[in-house]
């Protein structure tokens, strides 16, 4: 196991800047995943720790060494990969000790470390069957295993479950968290989808054209996020935006009457021009709340989800109570202030982080 260093890393694509000096520390053993939109730069940082990009500038650093011109099979790292990338002419027992092959491993050590990886992951009923005779999620188990065989200092997933459908993603989620927690091996795990990267990370980087945005556990996010853009990001459903101005009394949303505040969770100059963001959760009915419109009433067992209108803004409720009002009802809701968050109009950070 071992520590990964991202010191000023840059990337560009001719004279297209992709990545503009990153800087992350990962500590021995941490599972660390990096998430953000389409484009946004992290698969390439991904694949630059796994040296299969080249660096423009900057050093990455795998266990005290600096790595910048180590061909990646010398850099003691494992990668899973999005499409599994079997070999379909092999079988599992195979393709698991195929790393160990090529490297020449004795024949006694390719068979343990197979029937030890093969027994961490289920995978012994299927040792001699071929990729084309698995499911999607015993495909990526195999490609796990053939990772596990070689004892690396580090792991990197390349968004591996973006192929299967939702209930096997939920399974795999648990099953990488439960291998990662039995191996501590340091893990950096790439994801579009911020509830794997709150449900597996010990830490979350938040990537936005190929800046990092906020670093922090799962919880730090969600409760202080640095920005807009991490606030909207991290949650689901999305944070609720409010923009608006700070009055005498409380926030005044755009688009209703003077009268109608909302409960300032942050200080801020009146007259200052801002957003108030309140996560759908942290809204609920109160007879004596700011009244808005209802435009749809989605029930889903647990919750129920509520989309009103408040002035020039949408706003999106998960209330536990069963909601029984109809599209053009009027509804009085009220945000919890201590679970508020005020952010600047015009830099989008967060007033008070």
């Amino acid at each position: 196991m071992a520590s990964v260093e991202i010191r000023g890393v840059r990337k560009n694509f001719g004279a297209t800047p992709i990545l503009h000096g990153v800087d992350l520390n990962i500590a021995d053993g941490e599972f660390c995943v990096l998430v953000g939109p389409s484009g946004c730069g992290k698969s390439t940082l991904l694949r630059m720790i796994a040296g299969l990009e080249n660096i423009s500038g900057g050093e990455i650093v795998i266990g005290g060494r600096v790595v910048n011109n180590v061909p990646p099979k010398d850099r003691d790292i494992a990668m899973v990969f999005q499409n599994y990338a079997l070999y379909p002419h092999m079988t599992v027992r195979e393709n698991m000790a195929f790393s160990l092959r090529l490297a020449k491993a004795p024949k006694e050590v390719m068979e343990a470390e197979t029937a030890r990886a093969s027994r961490i992951l289920g995978l012994d009923p299927l040792l001699d069957r071929y990729p084309r005779q698995l499911s999607g999620g015993q495909r990526q188990r195999v490609a796990m295993g053939r990772a596990i065989v070689r004892h690396p200092q580090v792991f990197l997933f390349d968004e591996p479950l973006s192929n299967l459908d939702a209930k096997l993603r939920v399974q795999m989620r648990g099953e990488i968290k439960d291998l990662h927690q039995r191996l501590r091996t340091t893990t950096v795990y790439v994801t579009h989808d911020q509830i794997e990267a709150m449900t597996m990370a010990d830490k979350i980087v938040v990537m936005q054209a190929g800046r990092v945005e906020q670093i922090g556990t799962p919880l730090e996010l969600y409760d202080r996020p640095a920005n807009l853009f991490v606030a909207g990001f991290i949650g689901s459903p999305a944070m609720n935006f409010l923009p608006g101005q700070v009055g005498d009394g409380g926030f005044r949303p755009d688009g209703i009457d003077g009268a109608t505040s909302l409960p300032l969770p942050a200080r801020a100059e009146a007259g200052q021009p801002v957003v108030y963001g309140i996560r759908p959760e942290h809204l609920r009915l109160d007879e004596n709340g700011i009244p808005v419109t209802v435009q749809l009433v989605e029930p889903t067992g647990s919750e129920t989800m509520v989309t009103a209108r408040l002035g020039e803004s949408t706003l999106v409720g998960a209330f536990r109570e069963r909601v029984t009002a109809r599209v053009g009802d009027t509804l009085r809701i009220m945000p919890d202030p201590a679970l508020a968050h005020l952010f600047n109009k015009g830099t989008g950070t967060r007033l008070g982080a």
